[in-house]
């Protein structure tokens, strides 16, 4: 197999209340190892097994729906887990808040875009805050598992924190509340995470 589940680095229900365990071992455990498992299946016996997922994506056939579906899901929750943690919150510093300012003019303006492509976005997808070489930050919205490594998707650059705004990953307590879901989630933003992120692809 090529592509493993990746481990948290925090237990089920360590970001509670902002989102509890059962969701998270859900998320985790039933939602997150179907894409590991069926990106698998789908890329068994092909050059694509010998690619790392970055590369899958930036060179994607939209048209292979199980490869484009199963490893947007792999990657998309893959980072979401990584920049996720117990004692995220707070605000960037450094050179990730001073990019943040200079696209966006200030945190609050950055914070209000990026709630507001989550909440917008149709159905089930994410929200992104993409990085661009030379320092630029974009925010952009895409539907299922697509994602802005892939070709036509998106704002471009690579994505440095991500939002899941799937029903699967917020209804057992939030119910139909997404924005409320929105709102908690920047109570869990490991920004040190999304801060080297951005440092590695500007």
């Amino acid at each position: 197999m090529s592509f493993i589940l990746p481990d948290l680095k925090y237990a089920y229900n360590a970001l509670e209340p902002n989102i509890d365990a059962k969701t998270m071992e859900i998320h985790h455990g039933k939602h997150h190892a179907g894409y590991t498992n069926n990106l698998n299946a789908a890329i068994e016996g092909t050059p694509l097994a010998a690619k790392s997922i970055e590369d899958i994506l930036g060179n994607l056939d939209m048209n292979n729906k199980a490869v484009r579906n199963n490893g947007g899901g792999f990657y998309n929750h893959s980072l979401f887990w990584e920049i996720m943690g117990p004692n995220g919150g707070g605000t960037p510093t450094g050179d990730l808040a001073s990019a943040i300012e200079n696209s966006f003019g200030s945190f609050e303006n950055f914070k209000e875009q990026f709630s507001n492509a989550a909440k917008t976005q149709f159905g089930s997808g994410w929200a992104w805050l993409c990085a661009h070489k030379g320092g630029k930050l974009d925010v952009c919205a895409t539907p299922n598992q697509d994602n802005p490594l892939m070709p036509g998707v998106g704002c471009g650059g690579t994505p440095i924190l991500g939002i899941d705004v799937w029903e699967h990953a917020y209804y057992l307590n939030y119910q139909n509340r997404r924005p409320d879901y929105v709102s908690a989630f920047f109570n869990v933003i490991n920004w040190d995470e999304v801060a080297k992120r951005y440092n590695a692809n500007r």
